[in-house]
């Protein structure tokens, strides 16, 4: 598994650079100039013990939709890149966690195949420039470039920030958890196949 990683994206609507490493500490730089993603990121680098540095410029004049989109993109890449072959990860994890009056949980399978599910209340509205409904797009495209499984589930709960938050900070709980070496099965791939993508 590769410690750190320094990967950048461009096109015609976005120009990213981000520093990752998943055995960090849960230190954290944004510069997006869209401020709640940058609070709904921290929440996953501080909960999940990943170090992250992100510079991002994006069209945002028009919309936060491609910024948001190709950062999941890239995260999401180098997530599994960086995971490399899996062995001596426990590859699963979950959290369930309570904001106030939000109980929300996540679970995630790293075994390198994509599915999404969200249950809960509809995410819309808006926290400045950034549109609610931003949250499941970049959790769709985080799994589909990781590879991985990701269900989501808001149980219950009304304040639409502290339902965002919830989802952020169990996904990176659940992440921790996930990636975490496996002590008495660290020089095994964790699947019966003998190997993950």
């Amino acid at each position: 598994m590769l410690r750190n990683m320094v990967e950048s994206r461009k096109t015609s609507e976005t120009d990213i650079r981000l520093d990752l490493n998943l055995r960090g500490s849960g230190v954290y730089a944004f510069d997006t100039e869209i401020p709640f993603f940058e609070h709904m990121l921290s929440h996953i680098a501080k909960h999940g013990l990943i170090d992250m540095d992100l510079k991002l410029r994006g069209d945002i004049g028009i919309d936060c939709h491609h910024s948001v989109e190709d950062t999941a993109i890239l995260l999401g890449q180098m997530i599994h890149t960086q995971l490399g072959d899996k062995k001596g990860i426990f590859r699963y994890g979950n959290f369930t966690l309570p904001m106030d009056e939000v109980l929300t949980t996540v679970a995630v399978d790293l075994g390198g195949r994509f599915y999404f599910k969200y249950t809960g209340p509809a995410l819309d509205g808006k926290f400045g420039i950034y549109d609610a409904e931003l949250t499941l797009e970049f959790l769709q495209k985080l799994a589909l470039n990781a590879k991985m499984n990701l269900h989501v589930v808001v149980h219950y709960g009304e304040n639409r920030h502290h339902i965002h938050e919830s989802i952020f900070k169990a996904l990176g709980k659940a992440l921790r958890q996930a990636i975490a070496i496996d002590t008495s099965a660290k020089d095994q791939i964790p699947s019966t196949k003998g190997m993950l993508e």
